[in-house]
């Protein structure tokens, strides 16, 4: 995936003076050299490897246009930025680019700005997006890691900005994933994936016709996404916006105490041109509100929940013992 040059001149400098392999639980990243690294990838490789520890990394304001993976064994990391709008990560692969390495094209999944892969990671106060541009689905950021949770954070895109992707290898792992006070933009099923994920104060920014989530929950799992006191806005007006789409036969996505604009589809929802995924998506609302809160216009077989089931989708109930921040 390639390293610019003068990462790889930092690092070497880094390594000569003892800064990687000291292995400090602190990292700082700075473009300007006044930090431990230049470049946050070389940061994710100074983690130590299955750490018991918290590591973390701050970044200092600036744009770093890099293809980050944070791999299974540099888990334990905390990411943290100043500003969400002066901290920017991206990156501009899209699924139909050539891949030079391989003469493929990336795909979905290849086209990725920020692969995480590791557990026990949190990201505050920075933005993750993809600068593609409208061409196809092209990820921003990609997370197969369990306990993984943003706060403060931006997530920029256009087609599958963010990918809750989960385990695929073991359908028995977990993936939980957590999203506060984050902002969260695109056009086609610019939230989709396999995970738990709980959403809570973010604003679900669409920029163009099509579906909030795409949600591919497997069977086994009781939760997929739920969002609580969320607000759904449109870049334009005159778009018509669906909550969601099943990927998956048994997708589950509830929103609860949501704010959401007139860009919504009367309808709420989309069986995906499939009649039998209407009697497995569990597809729920509990006191929605604004212009595109149309309860008795919804889909004959989503579900209004009333207030004792909207009291199952608590944050406790939802992420257990773990608590992200």
């Amino acid at each position: 995936m390639g390293r610019s040059i003068a990462c790889i001149i930092f690092l070497s400098i880094s390594m000569a003076y003892g800064i990687a392999a000291a292995r400090p639980l602190t990292i700082i990243v700075a473009q300007d050299g006044s930090g431990d690294f230049r470049c946050i990838q070389e940061a994710f490789d100074a983690v130590p490897d299955y750490a018991t520890e918290v590591t973390t990394i701050l970044i200092r304001p600036g744009v770093y246009k890099e293809r980050l993976v944070l791999k299974p064994s540099k888990r334990s990391v905390k990411l943290r930025g100043e500003d969400p709008h002066k901290t920017i990560v991206t990156y501009d692969n899209f699924a139909t680019k050539s891949n030079p390495e391989t003469g493929k094209h990336y795909g979905t999944t290849g086209s990725s700005s920020f692969f995480v892969e590791a557990d026990d990671f949190t990201a505050e106060n920075i933005s993750f997006a993809n600068s593609s541009g409208p061409f196809g689905q092209a990820v921003a950021v990609n997370i197969t890691g369990n306990r993984v949770a943003f706060k403060n954070c931006r997530f920029l895109g256009f087609q599958d900005t963010l990918y809750t992707k989960g385990p695929q290898d073991d359908k028995s792992k977990e993936s939980l994933q957590y999203f506060e006070s984050c902002y969260i933009e695109g056009t086609v099923d610019f939230i989709f994936g396999a995970a738990t994920a709980l959403f809570i104060r973010c604003e679900l920014r669409s920029k163009g016709n099509g579906y909030v989530t795409a949600a591919s929950t497997p069977q086994a799992k009781p939760y997929g996404y739920v969002f609580v006191d969320c607000k759904l806005t449109a870049e334009n007006p005159h778009i018509a916006v669906a909550l969601g789409r099943p990927w998956r036969p048994h997708a589950k996505v509830v929103y609860i105490n949501c704010d959401m604009g007139q860009h919504i589809r009367p309808e709420g929802w989309d069986n995906w041109g499939k009649e039998a995924n209407e009697k497995t998506a569990f597809f729920a609302e509990y006191n929605s509100k604004g212009a595109g809160a149309r309860p008795t216009r919804r889909v004959k077989w989503a579900k209004i929940l009333n207030r004792e089931e909207a009291q199952l989708y608590t944050k406790e109930e939802m992420l257990g013992s773990w608590q992200p921040f």
